[in-house]
């Protein structure tokens, strides 16, 4: 049975969620704060953390960037803030998806049964996904197994989705993928999440494997990515024309 860790204050919204995940055969355990929340986190190591950014004691996108820098597993935001930099801004700090209050609870169900599906093949999968021999002059290596990026021999925190999109460069190096193959891939076909979110966790990758103005592992151009085998990472290619199409 997975286990959910649901950190809401509004014990109503909480009550609905936990019975809600609970005859969906779920293990939720509840916390009313922050504080709770850490220890519960500790205390259960969940499968999943379901996180209300609005708490009494602390302010959620900080604790959820407490979890990504502990742990891997996939975190979605609750919030009545519906603003698209609020939404754009959780998962540039570490959240896997972002559902606006008031939402469905059937969707909530879906959207949690879908970070787990993705989360859960990490391990398997296909023979040929096996790390590509370890070679000392590239700039990026990838550990399958410890989900771990390494940025000239140092590791890189990332969250869930990032890691997944990394992968998927890494093991099929020369490939194009289209951001909705890409989506597909670390959401599944039936996720609720826009195409967007791709360009925000590529945006994210390319600051952290971008140490120097100088070494910029990472270019940019419109409606496909690829693996550059020179440097081992991807690019996402941007043409002029098509660049205010992107903007907010």
């Amino acid at each position: 049975m997975s286990k959910v860790l649901l950190i809401e204050d509004d014990q109503s919204i909480a009550d609905m969620i936990s019975i809600y995940l609970s005859e969906e055969d779920y293990s939720v355990f509840c916390a009313s704060d922050g504080q709770q929340g850490k220890i519960m986190f500790q205390k259960h190591e969940p499968d999943v953390v379901i996180l209300d950014l609005m708490l009494p004691d602390t302010n959620g996108l900080e604790l959820c960037k407490h979890f990504r820098s502990v742990s891997s597993v996939p975190i979605m935001i609750v919030s009545a803030k519906n603003e698209v930099s609020e939404r754009v801004n959780a998962l540039m700090n570490g959240a896997d998806d972002y559902l606006c209050k008031p939402f469905s609870m059937r969707e909530l169900a879906a959207r949690t049964t879908a970070l787990l599906r993705r989360s859960s093949m990490q391990g398997g999968g296909k023979p040929a996904e096996t790390s590509p021999a370890p070679e000392s002059d590239k700039d990026i290596m990838l550990d399958l197994e410890k989900r771990c990026i390494y940025l000239h021999h140092q590791p890189v925190e990332t969250t869930y989705s990032e890691f997944e999109i990394m992968k998927n460069f890494w093991l099929h190096p020369g490939k194009v993928f289209s951001r909705e193959e890409l989506l597909n891939k670390i959401r599944g076909i039936d996720s609720f999440v826009t195409e967007r979110s791709v360009d925000v966790h590529i945006t994210n990758l390319r600051k952290k494997s971008r140490p120097t103005r100088r070494n910029r592992n990472i270019s940019r151009r419109y409606g496909a990515s690829v693996i550059n085998s020179k440097f081992d990472v991807f690019r996402l290619t941007v043409p002029r024309a098509t660049k205010k199409l992107l903007k907010p």
